[in-house]
């Protein structure tokens, strides 16, 4: 694939290219990210992409997060619908346009309604899960989040599972510029039944800090197609309280905005 070279990053998201549809808040964030060999995400992304690197390696994210207040704009948050837990399995790319997005392996989120809708409307694979969320302090009064996630289905070996707490520390004044690769998404790439799509988001930067995991017992990134990754820790943990984003229209790989 030959095209524009990716467009630079900012922890500031752009203006969307296409008109808002929705908007949502993504609150009590963890990132935790694997760098990884190129060739072995390239046959898990959809058609007409790449992925995206840092210093010549692909890295795939486990992030969970609280949805909330998510809703088409002007209407505001659907009730109950609206907010719930998610944790998501991703790596990163790049179309041929130069436009970066994100490209999700699985969105574990524990409303029916939601996964039902979201995989009907945009093909994305979210999977209906029962998850927990607590935030907690620890002895050195540091903020503990801990998330639990295991997805529903008819036997436990179909079920795969994941539990990680992450100490909150220090903020992060001016990111690193892996920081931001890592965190400054604004876009996804989906195999929309069989059309690569790009559908924009944007938001403003998010405020990190650093993360310390405490524990991690995941069985979600090796069912996700990540089996080299489970046998070691991560290299990057990182935390946010939260920002708020909108969506845009979905557009063609071909489509040069």
């Amino acid at each position: 694939m030959t095209g524009r070279p990716p467009r630079p990053l900012s922890p500031q998201g752009p203006p969307l290219p296409t008109p808002r549809v929705s908007e949502q808040w993504w609150r009590d964030a963890c990132f935790v990210h694997w760098r990884t060999d190129p060739a072995l995400v390239a046959p898990l992304l959809p058609r007409g992409v790449l992925p995206d690197l840092f210093d010549g390696h692909a890295w795939v994210g486990l992030v969970p997060f609280r949805m909330e207040g998510a809703g088409l704009l002007g209407r505001g948050g659907v009730p109950w619908l609206g907010s719930f837990l998610e944790l998501n399995v991703r790596t990163y790319s790049v179309d041929d346009q130069g436009r970066r997005g994100v490209v999700f392996r699985t969105l574990e989120a524990e409303r029916a309604a939601v996964v039902l809708g979201a995989r009907g409307l945009l093909d994305v694979p979210y999977r209906w899960a029962r998850m927990r969320f607590a935030r907690e302090q620890d002895a050195r009064g540091r903020t503990v989040l801990d998330y639990r996630s295991r997805r529903r289905g008819p036997s436990r070996r179909s079920r795969p599972a994941s539990h990680l707490r992450v100490a909150v520390g220090e903020r992060i004044d001016r990111p690193e510029p892996l920081e931001v690769f890592l965190t400054a998404r604004f876009g996804l790439h989906t195999p929309w039944w069989g059309r690569p799509l790009w559908v924009p988001n944007t938001h403003g930067p998010w405020p990190l800090h650093r993360g310390e995991l405490l524990a991690l017992e995941d069985s979600l990134v090796q069912a996700s197609g990540f089996r080299e990754l489970a046998a070691r820790p991560p290299d990057s943990v990182l935390c946010s309280p939260g920002v708020r984003t909108g969506f845009g229209l979905p557009l063609g790989l071909g489509d040069p905005r």
